[in-house]
């Protein structure tokens, strides 16, 4: 086994293109929905100011790829109402393709409110009982055409959602497995969604052993798999056939394995931490990006903790995404 670190020249590399462009079509499944951001301190039933924009860990992956010049489709299922509206028209601002969405008018679109902070995790809300996402069904996914992708990005939030979202999630890696689809997976825990950690726990891995990548945060994966370390960790999911694992530490780094190989990057240097929420997803944009341009998984781990960096220096949960001049600018100024 070799034990490799990367310095500045790998940050670097990692976010210039490379010599042979190589990109592909990364489809997404999630919950996209309405961001009430409040616009002053204080509990969120005295806020009287928000502001409005669209949330969702695999939507903010998603716009995270397409600022980086990659195809990215969103699946997901939307209420033929204001807010699903806007979250259209903030697909294509993005330019984030609704080829995938179904539209419904027998449910709402599912929203949320995020409390303003000067430190650490905001205050936030959640409105997305019966959402109309939440109804997505394994017929839908079925019905999908999926001529052409290469690439499948899930999530532990929207299985957790309802049943019928776990069954969808199920059917949409079986059938990226089949075409042959890079598959990866960040469990991102929201175990408030869940009945008790014990179902979470289980249900997550069994999702987990199905994918090429995971990208497990050190607390995560630690309460995924009963290991104290990143290399415990990564090991207990290459031990159930995952070919390669990130463990995302924090102002640490990262820490890499794959193909019998490991090491750790650092953290990006932040001036000011401004809002931690994003900082996941960001990482993820960073990382299958990478992945999807035929970088090695050290460089992609490294493209991830910045831009993961860039992201807390923002309020919006995917504001602060960069394209891919701004990341260039950003790792040669080697702070944000």
């Amino acid at each position: 086994m070799k034990m490799e670190f990367v310095d500045e020249a790998e940050l670097q590399k990692a976010v210039d293109e490379p010599e042979d462009e190589v990109r592909g079509r990364i489809v997404l499944v999630g919950e996209p929905m309405g961001l009430f951001i409040a616009e002053e301190f204080g509990e969120l039933e005295d806020v009287t100011h928000f502001s409005a924009a669209v949330a969702g860990a695999e939507y903010n992956v998603a716009v995270g790829l397409s600022r980086l010049d990659h195809e990215a489709l969103y699946c997901t299922r939307l209420g033929d109402d204001p807010v699903g509206k806007r979250i259209l028209k903030s697909m294509k601002g993005n330019h984030v393709s609704d080829a995938l969405v179904t539209v419904t008018d027998t449910a709402s679109t599912g929203f949320m409110m995020k409390g303003r902070t000067e430190a650490g995790d905001p205050k936030i809300a959640y409105f997305r009982r019966n959402s109309a996402a939440s109804q997505i069904s394994t017929h839908d996914i079925d019905k999908l055409d999926l001529y052409g992708c290469d690439f499948l990005h899930v999530t532990g939030i929207f299985p957790a959602v309802s049943k019928s979202a776990l069954d969808a999630v199920k059917r949409l890696m079986s059938r990226a497995k089949a075409l042959d689809m890079f598959i990866s997976f960040d469990p991102n825990l929201r175990p408030q969604l869940w009945k008790d950690e014990k179902e979470m726990v289980r249900t997550l891995n069994s999702l987990a052993q199905e994918a090429d990548l995971v990208l497990p945060g050190l607390s995560e994966g630690k309460i995924l798999t009963k290991r104290d370390t990143p290399e415990g960790i990564a090991e207990f999911y290459h031990e159930r056939g995952v070919d390669s694992v990130i463990v995302k530490l924090g102002d640490k780094g990262a820490y890499w394995s794959t193909g019998g190989e490991h090491g750790t990057v650092p953290a990006f240097p932040v001036k000011r931490i401004v809002d931690t929420v994003g900082a996941g997803d960001g990482f993820a944009a960073g990382v299958l990006s990478a992945v999807a341009e035929g970088m090695s998984l050290q460089e992609a781990a490294a493209r991830g903790t910045v831009i993961g960096s860039i992201q807390i220096t923002h309020r919006g949960d995917n504001e602060g995404l960069p394209t891919r001049a701004e990341l260039e600018t950003i790792t040669k100024a080697g702070i944000v």
